[in-house]
């Protein structure tokens, strides 16, 4: 399973990368107005700096107008991939971009039958938001779970790529499920390392090496 990053921090995203956990990159509108930064400007620094799919997300409403940004954000680097809303004009766009040979995200899926358009029109990418449905009390990862199965039944291309990552059992989920990707929050990725029983073992063994009076620098 990949791990893209969700944020538009560059600090964040050049730590991440460091320790090898960035296989591409999601903004949106709502990441780039937290960065304070010009959103062309931005996107290209992250491009720059990872060499996977980074998301770039449209602002416009209409198919027409977000096939125009969509063809905009592509011309920042080759591995722009453009995000469009799951909307009947989102699906117009997904369709004229992906065959003009762009990589496409159709984002805000809620629902199984929204991932069968999504794929039908051809997405890259299509992001389930698991921690949105959780939060009316519907369990986001049983979504996960039916489009792997519709899409592995008719061999569809388009990669599962889990959104709104909350907690790290949704990490854990998706993996179990077979999700292709999942985009998480710098915050949740740094909690997958972290059980209590690693803290308590570690205290432990340094409590122990310290009553050697030994070291090994």
């Amino acid at each position: 399973m990949k791990f893209f990053v969700d944020t538009a921090e560059i600090s964040e995203i050049a730590e991440l990368k460091d320790l090898g956990l960035v296989d591409g990159v999601t903004t949106n509108p709502s990441l780039i107005m937290k960065s304070g930064r010009d959103i062309l400007e931005v996107t290209k620094e992250i491009c720059d700096l990872v060499d996977g799919p980074v998301s770039a997300e449209v602002v416009s409403l209409t198919a027409e107008d977000m096939i125009a940004e969509g063809r905009k954000l592509a011309k920042i680097a080759d591995n722009i991939c453009v995000k469009v809303p799951l909307t009947w004009d989102g699906l117009k766009a997904c369709k004229v971009l992906t065959d003009e040979g762009f990589k496409v995200n159709v984002t805000l899926c809620f629902s199984a039958n929204q991932a069968l358009l999504a794929a039908k029109a051809g997405a890259t990418f299509i992001s389930p938001f698991v921690g949105r449905l959780d939060d009316i009390n519907i369990d986001g990862m049983d979504l996960i779970a039916e489009i792997r199965q519709i899409y592995d039944n008719f061999a569809f291309e388009t990669e599962i790529l889990v959104a709104s990552v909350r907690t790290v059992n949704h990490v854990t989920q998706s993996a179990i499920i077979g999700a292709d990707v999942v985009t998480v929050p710098p915050a949740v990725l740094k909690k997958l390392v972290e059980h209590p029983l690693t803290a308590n073992g570690l205290e432990g063994f340094m409590k122990d090496w310290a009553k050697t009076g030994q070291n090994i620098l």
